[in-house]
């Protein structure tokens, strides 16, 4: 590994593909339906990480959604210790990833602004 990739990126990247296989595969709480790890921040101590999903579907079942994560956390965290070969595996903590969102809306409102501009041909 290069020097200038730190021990908690590659633990949080870690802890990131470990939880979308564990979350696929083991947990079976229908509130979570389809979502996607999109990032695992690990604080340096390694005690705590915060785990930013998305996920399909309305505001509510987004939220349903983080509230089973978190609820799960203790389960999740336990079967992430029988995967990773650390000596404290951190306590997870789940929260609702925006970014995305914020994204597309930031990139409609480009689009649109783009096509309202004199000149400009509106796609067809």
């Amino acid at each position: 590994m290069p020097k200038d990739y730190p021990r908690g990126r590659r633990i949080a990247d870690q802890i990131q593909r470990e939880l979308s296989e564990i979350i696929r595969m083991e947990l079976k709480d229908p509130r979570v339906g389809l979502i996607t790890i999109t990032d695992v921040e690990v604080t340096q101590d390694n005690e705590h990480a915060k785990v930013f999903f998305t996920a399909l579907g309305e505001p509510v079942q987004q939220e349903a959604a983080e509230r089973a994560l978190n609820h799960a956390s203790g389960f999740l965290r336990s079967s992430l210790a029988k995967v990773m070969k650390l000596r404290t595996v951190p306590q997870l903590r789940f929260n609702y990833d925006v970014s995305v969102e914020r994204g597309v809306r930031l990139s409609n409102l480009i689009d649109e602004a783009v096509a309202s501009k004199p000149g400009n041909k509106s796609p067809q």
